[in-house]
């Protein structure tokens, strides 16, 4: 059986052979974004059609008519990750090409902020795309400027030392949730076999998919490039960016139990944390607390609830076939 068809099993790497990412692309070293898309597209395969807005990846392909994928690339406006993504899925539709995969990779200031609207309207018309937003917490590809994603106390440069940002992270996966979106999952780099999982179930399931990738950026961060997985793995072993998945917006299933290391271990890796008091690292540190419990909770709470029942929205019989809502089982 070829590894990327094999059942998951935590105990084993399996992940395809295959590369679709050539060597020599123009990425920083270190670069967790470019790790991700190449493993993402190691499960993918090359039946793929690649979205990319303005952002480090669009960089890093290479400048036409040079690329550093294997797959087709459409490169477009930083708002409109989402939008493009579903039309180039109806228009391989229209052709009979439903087998191609069509996935939408954007940072998280065209996802967070600048396209946030594209893919919001996107979830709400259930278009069949699969939307991954590599995080590495602000706009990086422009010069290290704070997003909604930067989490707090973290230094930008429009977040400089005396003026730190001082609001918390967006927590994009529950805003998703919100919009009864059928699939929604957090990743991370440093878990690949967790993440070659989601992809899959992803692409298994009709409709709107997003996955929130937390991926490592010496540059933006302040850290050293060997350090990247081993942030990346504290991050989540800190308890402060949590693995699990939503489905149809209110089934939640944690995927990794973290050791809960002290938030200092992975705080201090990265230079822009640096100026953190003490007194500001135990607040993060109880927010993260906090955070675990809030998850818990919805965890039990949608073990609690039973699916909804069917809202496909009613057609004249004329026309296409009615739009399933996430809700629906397919």
């Amino acid at each position: 059986m070829h590894p990327e068809q094999a059942d998951f099993d935590p105990r084993n790497l399996h992940l395809s052979e295959q590369e679709l990412m050539y060597t020599g692309h123009l990425a920083c070293p270190g670069c967790g974004a470019t790790l991700g898309l190449r493993l993402a597209l190691k499960v993918l395969g090359p039946k793929t059609v690649l979205v990319l807005p303005a952002c480090c990846m669009a960089v890093t392909n290479g400048p036409y008519p040079y690329s550093a994928l294997q797959v087709p690339v459409l490169q477009v406006a930083f708002e409109t990750a989402a939008i493009s993504a579903a039309g180039v899925r109806a228009g391989l539709d229209a052709q009979g090409q439903k087998d191609v995969n069509v996935v939408a990779w954007a940072g998280d200031g065209g996802t967070f902020d600048i396209g946030f609207g594209a893919l919001s309207a996107a979830v709400e018309r259930n278009d069949n795309i699969l939307y991954v937003c590599y995080d590495n917490e602000a706009y990086m590809n422009t010069g290290i400027q704070r997003s909604s994603a930067t989490p707090y106390g973290a230094w930008t440069m429009t977040t400089p030392a005396g003026g730190l940002k001082a609001e918390p992270k967006k927590n994009i996966v529950e805003i998703l949730a919100a919009h009864g979106i059928p699939y929604a999952a957090t990743a991370s780099i440093a878990f690949p076999e967790d993440f070659s999982r989601k992809i899959r179930k992803a692409m298994s399931i009709p409709g709107t998919k997003f996955i929130h990738l937390w991926v490592s950026c010496p540059t933006g961060h302040k850290s050293e490039e060997r350090y990247s997985i081993k942030i990346a793995r504290l991050g989540v072993e800190t308890g402060v960016f949590p693995l699990y998945e939503v489905e149809q917006g209110f089934q939640y299933r944690i995927n990794h139990e973290p050791a809960f290391l002290e938030i200092k271990k992975y705080l201090e890796l990265q230079g822009r944390f640096r100026h953190l008091s003490e007194e500001q690292v135990n607040a993060i540190q109880r927010n993260v607390e906090w955070e675990w419990k809030r998850l818990r909770a919805k965890v039990a709470s949608g073990n609690e609830l039973a699916m909804p029942a069917s809202k496909t929205v009613m057609v004249p019989e004329e026309s296409a076939s009615p739009r399933t809502h996430p809700f629906d089982k397919v």
